[in-house]
């Protein structure tokens, strides 16, 4: 029986490329008064829900998502945080 899986998806650059967006929104907020911050990277969240016989096979299920269409592998390092969905069934009485 297929279980439901959320996955939280985080993409980040990789450290050693340039952050062109996160130098921009550096440079707003010590515009801003915030000249404290030391650096800004900039990445994405995804959500995925998805339906998967076990857990390691959701597990390589987003690791190929991730690898083909989600994150670049070249310039972008990704994780991903996976749980199991429960879903009350109403049985109605």
């Amino acid at each position: 029986m297929a279980q439901t899986y959320l996955a939280q998806i985080y993409v980040t650059l990789r450290p050693s490329v340039l952050d062109p967006q996160g130098t921009a929104v550096q440079s707003g907020l010590e515009h801003m008064g915030y000249t404290n911050v030391a650096q800004v990277r900039i990445g994405k969240y995804i959500e995925v829900t998805l339906n998967s016989e076990s857990l390691a096979d959701a597990k390589y299920q987003l690791d190929q998502m991730c690898d083909q269409l989600l994150a670049n592998p070249v310039i972008e390092n990704y994780r991903f945080e996976l749980q199991e969905l429960f879903t009350s069934m109403n049985t109605g009485s």
